[in-house]
Order: C-alpha cells, then structure tokens, then sequence
C-alpha cells in the first residue's frame, strides 16, 4: 500500500526501450503470439496511435482504455538517455500505461463484489445457496479481514461490512498515489519489485508480505524491504487490497460507502481527503495528490472503462509471455 509518510523524488526519465508487443488470445498459444519490439518512447507513442489512445481522443471526451497490460517493469525504465522525452511526455506516458492496470484491478474487485451481493441477496432471501459458492463467500470474507476463524459465522451485518471493502477504488486516486509513491515509474520500488505504490516487506521481500503501516507506527520496529510482486498488475491489486481492508483506512471506505448511497460519484478527490491523518505530511500530502490530478485532469479517469477484446502485453526483452 502506498505510504502517505514518504516522499519518492522524481530520479530521472523514463525509457522503453527493451520492450516487446505480444498480442495473446485464447486460441494461440505462447510460442505463437506476434512479438513486436518496441526501442523508443517514439514506438510507444506510435502503437497508442494505433489503438487510438491518444490525448486528443481522450480531450474530445472518449473514455476507451485498450487493454494493453505492461508485465514488467524493467531495469531499463530509469535510463536517463531519453532526450526527447519531455516532462509532459513521460507523465502522459505513465498515465497511459498505468490505467488500463487500475481499470483491470478495478473490474476483477467489482465482478467480486456483484457475485457477493448477489448471494448475499440469496442468503437474505433464504434462498439455497450452492455449497461452491459458500465457501466462495467465506474465502472472500477472510481475505477481507471480515472472518477471522475457520468456524466463525458470516452474520448479515458481517455481509454488509464485507460490502463496503469489495469495492473498487476511483482511479484518479490510484494514478495519482502511484505517481506520487513511485516517482512516476522511476523509483527503485518500482524498478526492482514492481512496486508501484512504494510496498515494503518485513519478511523476505516477496509480495503479499508487506508492511502497510504508516511511518511513525513502524518506528523501532526492524528492518524492511522493498516488496516484490510478479507484475506490475499484482502491485496495483496489492495497493487496493490494502485499501480496502487495513485499518488506517476505514474513513477512506466509510467516505466511499457515503457517496456510493447517496447516489454520488466516488471521487479520487473525495477520497484523497480522508488520507491527511495517516501521514506525516499531513494535509500536505493530501494537496500533493490534488494538485497531480488538478494538473493532469484525472478527474476523468473515473468514468474511463477498458474496452473489449483480446490484451495486448507489453512484455520486457528476455521475457516470456503470460
């Protein structure tokens, strides 16, 4: 999860070269997928042309994010010999390529959350339940934090608390703590674990066992690590996972859950507020993730959805398809 105590500097440029293009459908098979390098930010530009995800589209109201999926995040990223990628360029880049993991993350959570409030609605209805999906039911409320023992009975105010953390996260929120946490894709968070929310880890630096406590609760508490995760979309998942279950977080869903009854738009910039006092920064913070999406108009974001069809991975040099 992202800590609001810390502040990742902007290190350099970022750089794509190193990539390759690998179109995967269910019919073809690894060995087969068309691989296309990709050498410059030029080629990047190019290809987002091609699947007509451009700033223009995007200023004329069209909301379509391609499923194009980067599954790595190479050492290459932080090379400083991108001359002609400028300031603007880079940010639009990040963006670009870090929304269709947020839109993806977000519509994994959001298929979760319908199946639950659907046997939710069942159990409410004493309708059968299939056993399958009980234990479905039990599972996802564990992972949620809503259960805490094998045997303990999943009661409907338990129900209806598991709904308020199956939720999904706006994704102006999410781009903007990610350019915040990771320096735009070039800190060494993201550089060497994926990490694209600043994740540590207690343990031995593996995704999943991270720390996600604010600064000043870990104080004399050890050593940690920078965490590590298999892509940059486990990173995204791991950052909402927290979001929605740790309990520096509870005014974050309690404000979510509000405007999702009233009928509001769940806005990253309605959210960003209840962040000030689980940082050291304070209201700083807060100012800071406003002014990133103030600056880059994320507000939009939030209405952005992926389209259809088959993902395209931008997958590094040297590494093979997934």
């Amino acid at each position: 999860m992202p800590n609001p105590s810390r502040w990742i500097s902007r290190t350099g440029p970022m750089l794509l070269a190193g990539f390759v293009i690998a179109a995967l459908t269910p019919d073809r098979a690894d060995a087969n997928n068309e691989r296309v390098p990709i050498h410059s930010y030029r080629d990047v530009e190019a290809l987002f042309d091609k699947l007509g995800y451009t700033p223009e589209k995007w200023q004329a109201g069209v909301r379509e994010v391609p499923r194009l999926f980067v599954t790595h995040m190479p050492e290459r990223w932080r090379e400083k010999n991108a001359e002609d990628v400028t300031v603007l360029g880079r940010e639009r880049l990040f963006f670009r390529l870090m929304a269709p993991l947020v839109l993806r993350a977000n519509e994994l959570i959001a298929a979760d959350r319908q199946r639950a409030a659907e046997l939710k609605e069942a159990a409410f209805s004493r309708e059968p339940v299939p056993p399958a999906d009980a234990a479905w039911l039990k599972q996802t409320a564990a992972r949620y934090g809503i259960l805490s023992a094998p045997g303990e009975k999943l009661t409907g105010n338990k129900l209806d608390n598991l709904l308020m953390r199956i939720d999904t996260v706006p994704p102006s929120l999410a781009l903007a703590q990610a350019a915040e946490e990771s320096g735009w894709g070039t800190a060494r968070f993201a550089d060497l674990g994926n990490a694209l929310f600043g994740q540590w880890t207690w343990r031995d630096g593996k995704g999943g066992e991270k720390d996600t406590e604010p600064k000043a609760r870990r104080a004399g508490r050890g050593d940690h690590r920078i965490a590590e995760f298999e892509t940059p979309l486990d990173s995204v998942m791991d950052y909402m996972q927290t979001l929605n279950t740790h309990p520096a977080y509870a005014d974050l869903r309690a404000k979510r859950a509000e405007l999702r009854d009233g009928g509001q738009l769940v806005s990253g910039w309605a959210l960003a507020d209840t962040l000030a006092t689980h940082s050291e920064r304070g209201r700083q913070y807060v100012r800071s993730l406003h002014t990133i999406m103030r600056v880059n108009k994320l507000d939009v974001a939030d209405v952005a959805y992926l389209a259809d069809g088959a993902p395209v991975y931008l997958i590094p040099e040297g590494a093979g398809a997934e």
